[in-house]
């Protein structure tokens, strides 16, 4: 599928392939983005800001199960995966730096290190860029591997006056080497709000094919409001998707919400929701405890059930209810939400489409409070 920027255009993918009555590729989109199947590399040194921004990536801090360690463990040509928790197929690599040896073939070390096997890489430095890196990133350009970032990563000791003249002396650096229009993303491990780390995600976002960006986006942490309401969009995408392969839509519409979308399938909806928006019981208490606030407060602040926990008796109470309210959705809302083939099973549809995106508003409705305690404690 094209490749798109937004949840809109996503959804408008999703309308076109079920049109064309390409089931495959939309029920490949739903997997991959309940599934978030995304491979992120990062090369550099192993030292505590590049172990941070591996565990920060994942919403992990270093004492937590599953943190990448520093030192590192792993042997020093060795690389080393670190799945996330909670989204099982976003797995962070870690690379070693790039041979600093002379000559040096940067092809070699993109084939030992599989290169082309990762959705994004992310080569990072406390001070500037190394030669030997540059030429890796030129390769990677060579042969069509567009998603390369490089990446200052912002250490205790820096001031916002050394780490500009560092980001400065970088661009130097990738100038004089012949990299065209360079860029620098400063970022701060432990704290992925701040400074470039948001901008890199939007320009990732662009480079990414669709899903593979949306599956990143589903399985970061809720670092900023803007990113709630991207994935809150992206999941109402998800719901128009999943709803229009259930039951066979393409084929025989069949007007019952049991059969357009079982409640199994909301409930793993859902409960990625609930994950995604780290609303989970084990996200809220680790968030708490990496912030210093008591994970009581945090909790209080969940008012949807949903938040506290996605069960099947209660994504069947909320789908019966919206087929009683279907009288209040108009027509017109029905058409442009469904596929023209399938418009006889109008109401069915829509009631799935009530009841889920009406969960995934009140979800993100309680994230967003989550995210303000929290940015007012720092303050």
């Amino acid at each position: 599928m094209a490749d798109v920027l937004k949840s809109l255009n996503l959804l408008e993918t999703l309308k076109e392939s079920i049109e064309s009555n390409k089931l495959s590729e939309v029920k490949d989109a739903v997997e991959d983005l309940l599934i978030s199947r995304i491979n992120l590399a990062v090369v550099g040194d192993r030292g505590d800001e590049k172990a941070s921004i591996m565990n920060s990536l994942r919403g992990l801090g270093p004492g937590d199960e599953g943190a990448a360690p520093s030192p590192s463990p792993a042997a020093p040509e060795d690389m080393a995966g670190y799945p996330n928790p909670k989204h099982p197929d976003f797995r962070l690599w870690d690379l070693p730096p790039v041979p600093t040896t002379s000559p040096f073939e940067p092809q070699g070390y993109m084939d030992r290190y599989k290169f082309l096997r990762y959705n994004a890489i992310f080569m990072t430095f406390t001070e500037r860029p190394r030669p030997n890196s540059v030429e890796v990133f030129l390769e990677s350009h060579s042969v069509q591997r567009q998603t390369v970032y490089f990446i200052l990563l912002a250490s205790a000791k820096d001031t916002e006056k050394s780490l500009e003249e560092k980001r400065k002396s970088s661009l130097a650096v990738l100038t004089a080497q012949g990299v065209a229009l360079p860029k620098v993303y400063v970022v701060a491990p432990s704290t992925l709000e701040k400074l470039d780390f948001p901008g890199l995600l939007e320009n990732m976002s662009k480079d990414l094919p669709e899903i593979r960006a949306h599956a990143l986006l589903l399985a970061l942490p809720t670092l900023t409001s803007d990113l709630i309401t991207q994935k809150k969009e992206a999941f109402k995408a998800l719901v128009w998707a999943a709803a229009s392969l259930s039951g066979g839509m393409s084929a025989i519409p069949v007007p019952l919400v049991a059969s357009m979308v079982d409640s199994s399938v909301a409930v793993r909806i859902l409960t990625k929701a609930q994950l995604s928006l780290c609303l989970d019981n084990e996200s809220v208490e680790r968030l708490a405890r990496q912030r210093g606030v008591e994970p009581a407060r945090l909790k209080q602040l969940r008012t949807s059930a949903l938040s506290v926990e996605v069960s099947k008796a209660e994504v069947k109470t909320r789908l019966a209810a919206a087929e009683k309210e279907l009288a209040t959705v108009s027509s017109k809302l029905l058409e442009m939400a469904m596929p023209r083939h399938a418009r006889s099973a109008s109401r069915s549809f829509a009631a799935m489409l009530q009841a889920l995106n009406s969960s995934i508003d009140e979800m993100a409705v309680d994230a967003e409070k989550i995210l303000a305690a929290i940015s007012e404690r720092q303050r």
